[in-house]
């Protein structure tokens, strides 16, 4: 999936100023299979960011396009495909269901748009050691375990490109490097590209380039 933002200024933002070479009002590309690190501080567009990509939100100036196909041209049925098998997503709010189990949430999402066999998932699950809530309602977990329910989520679904809203915030260094391992074997799987934001400049992941906001 290549990614082109093309003078991209999200309405909230318009009025802030934004430093020479960010991401918005710029114009910059996302090649196909890229490993991208989207590096801000609060406040500066990360969500937005997110929720562009995931046509969540289209209040913009500017153009964004997927494979060279400016986004307010696709319908809901290009955007039903996208989800499902272009883009996989950890938004920062999880959007995991709070009374089903983890099992439930990783089923629903596996059943719509296809992806891992139970037993895979099971075995993800152990590695990033919540198998022991496999039965737990999303909403009584820790964040942090929910963290690693949203993570084994997107990544159990196909996709080219996965996008991460800031997936590490509530995980420590240990389970945060099962995560990253995880993610990039998942990707390596798929010759597929990752967007990552974060608040930490540190986090210790391999990227093809920086982009700030």
């Amino acid at each position: 999936m290549k990614i082109v933002f093309d003078h991209i200024i999200p309405e909230p933002l318009k009025e802030y100023p934004h430093a020479a070479d960010s991401l918005w009002n710029n114009k910059h590309v996302i090649e196909n299979g890229q490993k991208v690190l989207i590096n801000a501080a609060s406040g500066k567009g990360k969500t937005t960011f997110t929720h562009l990509l995931a046509g969540l939100r289209h209040d913009f100036q500017g153009e964004l396009s997927f494979n060279f196909v400016a986004i307010h041209n696709f319908s809901i049925l290009d955007w039903l495909e996208i989800r499902q098998t272009k883009f996989s997503f950890v938004f920062q709010d999880l959007q995991l269901f709070p009374t089903l189990s983890s099992e439930e949430n990783l089923l629903i999402n596996t059943r719509l748009k296809g992806g891992m066999p139970i037993d895979k998932l099971k075995e993800w699950a152990a590695y990033l050691g919540i198998e022991t809530k496999w039965n737990t309602p999303a909403g009584i977990m820790s964040m942090g375990q929910q963290q690693r329910l949203a993570i084994l989520r997107a990544l159990s679904q196909p996709f080219e490109t996965i996008v991460m809203d800031e997936p590490f915030s509530h995980l420590d260094e240990h389970n945060t490097r099962l995560a990253i391992s995880l993610i990039e074997e998942r990707c390596k799987e798929l010759s597929a590209g990752l967007i990552l934001t974060t608040l930490d400049p540190t986090d210790k992941i391999s990227v093809d380039k920086e982009i700030k906001l």
